[in-house]
């Protein structure tokens, strides 16, 4: 009798110009928790949806409690015991939360068959309690944080009793308070005998969480690793083949005007009287959990949600800026959060979507000059490394790191002289986020002003700066680079200690 409740063994897959997987390896034992890492397109997402019926796989073979399995659809995966959480929602964003959790598995009336909403909405109920919130299964889901669906995708799989549960980057969009009663329910699921594969970019968390590691890398597998016999640094260097001697390459900028400056804006019911000023060569980091407020500043100087008072002034002059439309011909740019349903357009490929906001220039005679838009997207993908069959391929095949450089490239190419950046290394590797940083420190070399909105810590600290902290949508905290540390960082975000108005806190 095998010891793994789930065994992957040669596993491979291909999609057309691409080798996702060859003669991968990959087991689970009941009662464990194992982490899957690897750069973007490693393989960790194709393998995950080969295990959950997803994919079929062209060659391998998969083993269950013992036996060769075929997940012939997600399903039969399901009836097998097996629950995922993809690194995207995917809900249904016009039912409530409980049609969401159980959605193909509602409770019926004995007699009528009808479903036993009463039911539902108790069991909803009381999973959402499980994981801490204090949400109403009766919410519908478009209303919703990225954070509240990610939690309620978690409910959704745990609705199943799930023997094996994949959590492919849980929590990507969730506060620190979230996290860690996110490992809590994990570790009281991997106690009851739950097999958790857990995939996540932030190798701390794979450190805290898991019991064992494997590295792939370009669809290879590399390596399977106790945590108590490997270190961080080992790991990073099975993942990437180098080491990476500086994860936040941040030049010495000297910087020039103050190129943005918000004076006490305002949007009722999201934040207030906010002001900060952004200078030429500088990287400003806007720190605070989740829900602080931080997104909706962005959007406001954007245009996406214009504030209801206050004002924005560029290069010293008052800007009027109502729509994403007035924002780009001021020379400013944002990259949002969520890349899939504000950066991109999925259906279309990488040359369409990074030439978007030019297109107007490639244009002769109300036709597009194809060639010279092909040579100016090649021009941006080349620069940040976009990995891809071609420039042909449909963003929606990209693994989310190369997801996230075609916005990047697709922004540089619009020639901004502010960049706004909403967690720009969010669901990208540890070799991405260093390019990524590096991209940034070479950016404000030349001239750029960035805004950096960041949920990582380690990030806030070593790319900005200066650090603007908001919490439930106000400026509680102002620091400069040279005195920061992250206590002082989590306390401004927190609201645990008074900080006096106007007070320089100076953080690392």
């Amino acid at each position: 009798m095998s010891d793994y409740i789930l065994e992957l063994q040669e596993i491979s897959k291909s999609f057309p110009g691409v080798q996702a997987l060859d003669g991968v390896d990959f087991n689970l034992r009941a009662g464990e928790v194992h982490a899957l890492v690897g750069e973007n397109g490693a393989g960790k997402s194709t393998l995950i949806k080969v295990v959950s019926g997803v994919h079929q796989p062209d060659a391998g073979e998969i083993q269950f409690q013992g036996r060769s399995v075929t997940f012939a659809n997600p399903l039969i995966a399901q009836q097998h015991g097996i629950a995922a959480i993809y690194q995207e929602p995917t809900l249904f964003p016009d039912l409530d939360v409980a049609e969401n959790i159980f959605m193909g598995r509602q409770p019926l009336q004995p007699v009528t068959r009808r479903i036993n909403r009463r039911q539902m909405y108790e069991e909803a109920g009381k999973l959402l309690r499980s994981l801490g919130m204090n949400l109403d299964p009766h919410t519908r889901v478009r209303g919703l944080s990225f954070a509240d669906q990610q939690m309620v995708e978690i409910a959704k799989a745990l609705s199943v009793n799930a023997q094996v549960l994949i959590m492919d980057e849980p929590t990507s969009a969730l506060t620190l308070r979230e996290v860690a009663n996110l490992f809590r329910i994990a570790r009281q699921l991997r106690d009851a005998g739950t097999a958790i594969a857990f995939i996540s970019h932030r190798l701390e968390e794979a450190f805290e969480l898991a019991d064992r590691i494997t590295v792939l890398r370009d669809g290879h597998y590399i390596g399977t690793r106790a945590v108590h016999d490997v270190t961080l640094d080992e790991v990073i260097h099975m993942m990437v083949g180098r080491t990476l001697d500086n994860m936040f390459p941040k030049q010495e900028v000297e910087q020039g005007e103050v190129m943005l400056r918000v004076d006490g804006l305002t949007k009722e019911g999201l934040f207030y009287d906010v002001s900060f000023e952004l200078h030429r060569g500088e990287i400003l980091g806007l720190a605070g959990l989740v829900g602080a407020g931080r997104t909706e500043v962005a959007r406001a100087i954007f245009g996406v949600e214009p504030a209801d008072r206050g004002i924005i002034w560029l290069n010293g002059h008052e800007a009027h800026i109502r729509s994403p439309k007035d924002a780009l011909a001021l020379g400013i740019a944002y990259l949002p959060e969520n890349r899939q349903q504000h950066g991109l357009v999925l259906p279309m490929n990488i040359t369409q979507n990074v030439t978007l906001p030019i297109l107007r220039e490639f244009a002769r005679l109300g036709w597009v000059d194809r060639v010279a838009e092909q040579r100016a997207a090649q021009s941006f993908a080349e620069r940040l490394d976009v990995r891809a069959a071609g420039l042909w391929q449909k963003v929606r095949e990209l693994s989310g790191g190369n997801q996230q450089k075609v916005v990047l490239a697709k922004w540089l190419a619009a020639r901004p002289q502010i960049l706004i950046l909403d967690e720009p290394t969010r669901g990208i590797d540890v070799g991405t986020k260093a390019a990524v940083h590096q991209l940034m420190s070479t950016l404000v070399a030349q001239g750029f002003a960035i805004l950096m909105i960041s949920s990582e810590l380690p990030e806030i600290l070593g790319m900005s700066d200066r650090i603007v902290v908001m919490y439930e949508g106000r400026v509680t905290g102002r620091f400069t680079r040279a005195e920061a540390t992250q206590e002082k960082i989590i306390a401004a975000a927190t609201a645990s200690a008074p900080i006096a108005e106007n007070t320089e806190i100076q953080c690392l």
